[in-house]
């Protein structure tokens, strides 16, 4: 497990994800020494994409050190909350709090959400110098390394490796800090997903290039503004108040759409009963002069009264003939004096869409809401500095889960903060939306002054957790027939201690003895749920416990896991007799927890699994040994 990934770490570079995805798509531009061939892969391209010399990019000190990141396996585990996930509200849901670097979390996810997240909200730190952004990692790379991994000189090395561990807030730290996020970010999201990204004026404009990269200028959908305050700050020292931030939304793809504005149905009526049904009266001027467009010119006539009509000085919408057509059909409103304007009628049925474009300017919301909704919750208690209102978020996520899926769509946010976006997909939720969350907070500490930490709350998710708890009674309350998903399943990423990792490090493969206690340092739980996670199954997997002659194994759709010590030969003898009378039992994968069992163990196993699959069932089976 963590030993095979720190022996993968070792050769990753930057880019090594996009090589693999270039290597099993274009297998022809990879030269016998493993190099690519770039002058050949613009041959398989030149018919289709339009090959340029020319480039734009945004470059900043770090640039390939954060692609190199977001190439590295995580080596953290997955803790389950045992006793919070077997309460009955959570032990079913599909909704899911991860406690944890969103750097770990974002890669564990990758495993199983990959192309199935339809939109993610962040709010990540804005960088204003008095918000508490600093970059540091944990990648305890030395100048020499980062030189050789990144092909750059040392004096160049050393400066990257300063800015991860002297507490950088610069520029170049920050897009370092985001860059590889939101390149794993990218991964998630399905075909049809949206991101949406809160930020101000401090970096709004680096994240627009870095963004550009990642996702594509092209998925652009819309640099939203929200106007957040609804008083002008009096108190400002230049004389601008700031009364906004901003929401850049990409898509996957260049189709990737948010859902729009509900169309206004309210001004449709019908007073005439019109058989065609209800319709609104739509103005018919032109935007042309009329030695711009002649033939929108000209003065119309109501044929049932002669009455006529002045042309506006911008001329009509529409040319004689299809306002003859119209006329014909009776849609057109001529009013009772020659002073008036004709209109058209604009029938309900005709509508193209339940629903209008968004406008890019958002001001239903200010975030005094935020920050009076935590109050309500936690009895006028002030725990959390500038809370987006759940309010504001529900929008933005309403936008974003659009789909004509039956099944639940994922959202994600990976800088959870005080909960306000589980506290807006549980609202949803409660309205009858098809969708499970996924939150992401890092374990950071709240200082010993703070309102929270009096609270008890050492930690910002210890705060964000709970919020949930209380936000999740609250909507239940409100409404007291919904009986849906409200609770949630939590879980801890953990980075092995010293002892620990150099006990991975320094064992034997080849002994004859196993080693228990790297066993009972995880526990089974954790083991578990790092590998389901890891095969595919997601954090909310159900497997089933084997009972093989007092040995648990645990078994779900093509994997077979063995973790416990001592695989007798009386239980291999019948994980044999599983395979052979029981047809709904195939797994094709066995894996196997290395360090519980020794090496005679192994190879009796090993051999005992051939003899399945020279049997009747012809199984392939994968024997695979996890370190």
């Amino acid at each position: 497990m963590i030993k095979d990934i720190l022996e993968k770490n070792n050769s990753v570079a930057p880019g090594s994800n996009e090589l693999e995805i270039l290597r099993e798509h274009f297998p022809a531009c990879f030269k016998e020494d493993g190099s690519f061939d770039i002058v050949r892969f613009q041959e398989y391209l030149k018919d289709k994409v339009n090959i340029t010399d020319e480039g734009y990019e945004l470059r900043f000190l770090g640039k390939n050190y954060a692609r190199m990141l977001a190439s590295l396996d995580t080596t953290t585990v997955i803790v389950p909350d045992e006793a919070h996930n077997s309460l009955p509200e959570n032990i079913d849901s599909k909704n899911i709090y991860i406690s944890g670097d969103n750097l770990d979390a974002l890669k564990h996810l990758l495993k199983s959400y990959a192309g199935q997240i339809k939109c993610i909200y962040i709010d990540p730190p804005y960088n204003t110098g008095s918000d508490g952004f600093v970059y540091n990692d944990n990648f305890n790379f030395t100048a020499e390394e980062l030189s050789t991994k990144l092909s750059i000189p040392i004096d160049m090395a050393q400066r990257i490796l300063d800015l991860t561990r002297r507490g950088s807030a610069s520029h170049s730290a920050w897009l370092m800090f985001m860059l590889p996020r939101l390149l794993l970010a990218r991964d998630l999201l399905r075909k049809d997903g949206v991101i949406f990204i809160s930020i101000d004026d401090n970096e709004q404009s680096n994240l627009k290039l870095l963004c550009d990269d990642i996702f594509g200028e092209e998925n652009l959908i819309c640099s939203f503004i929200w106007k957040k305050r609804q008083m002008v700050d009096s108190r400002t020292k230049n004389g601008a108040s700031k009364d906004h931030d901003y929401l850049l939304c990409y898509g996957r793809k260049d189709d990737s759409r948010i859902l729009g504005k509900e169309s206004d149905k309210s001004k449709y009526s019908n007073p005439d009963n019109d058989p065609r049904g209800p319709w609104m009266s739509a103005d018919m001027t032109g935007l042309a002069t009329e030695s711009q467009r002649p033939n929108l010119h000209y003065d119309l006539t109501n044929p049932t009264t002669g009455i006529s009509y002045l042309c506006p000085s911008t001329g009509w919408r529409y040319e004689p003939k299809r306002m003859d057509e119209l006329i014909a059909n009776n849609e057109i409103i001529f009013p009772a004096s020659p002073d008036g304007r004709p209109r058209r009628k604009k029938f309900m049925k005709d509508l193209e869409s339940e629903y209008t474009g968004m406008s890019s300017i958002l001001e239903t919301v200010y975030s005094t809401q935020g920050t009076r909704e935590l109050r309500e919750l936690y009895n006028g208690k002030e725990l959390f500095d500038f809370p987006k209102p759940s309010d504001y978020i529900k929008l933005i996520l309403s936008q974003g889960i659009a789909s004509t899926d039956k099944e639940p769509v994922y959202i994600l946010d990976f800088f959870g903060g005080s909960s306000s976006t589980a506290q807006a997909a549980m609202r949803l939720i409660s309205e009858g939306n098809a969708l499970n969350y996924i939150l992401v907070q890092i374990q950071a500490p709240f200082d010993a002054e703070t309102d929270a930490f009096k609270a008890g709350f050492k930690t910002i998710d210890e705060l964000g957790l709970d919020r949930i708890k209380r936000a999740a009674k609250k909507i239940g309350t409100d409404n007291p027939l919904f009986h849906g998903d409200l609770g949630f399943r939590h879980f801890t990423l953990k980075e092995p201690s010293g002892i620990t990792l150099e006990k991975i490090i320094k064992f034997d493969k080849n002994t004859v003895v196993a080693d228990h206690s790297l066993m009972d340092e995880f526990g089974v739980p954790t083991i578990l749920t790092t590998w389901l996670e890891r095969d595919g199954y997601g954090l909310t997997a159900d497997y089933k416990v084997l009972d093989l002659g007092g040995y648990e194994a645990y078994f779900i759709d093509k994997h077979l896991y063995l973790v416990n010590p001592h695989l007798s030969d009386n239980t291999i003898a019948m994980l044999l007799d599983k395979y052979q009378t029981e047809a709904s039992f195939n797994p094709q994968n066995v894996v196997i927890y290395g360090y519980s069992f020794p090496w005679n163990e192994l190879q009796s196993l090993r051999d005992s699994l051939q003899t399945i699959m020279a049997g009747e069932k012809n199984l392939r089976i994968n024997f695979e040994i996890r370190y």
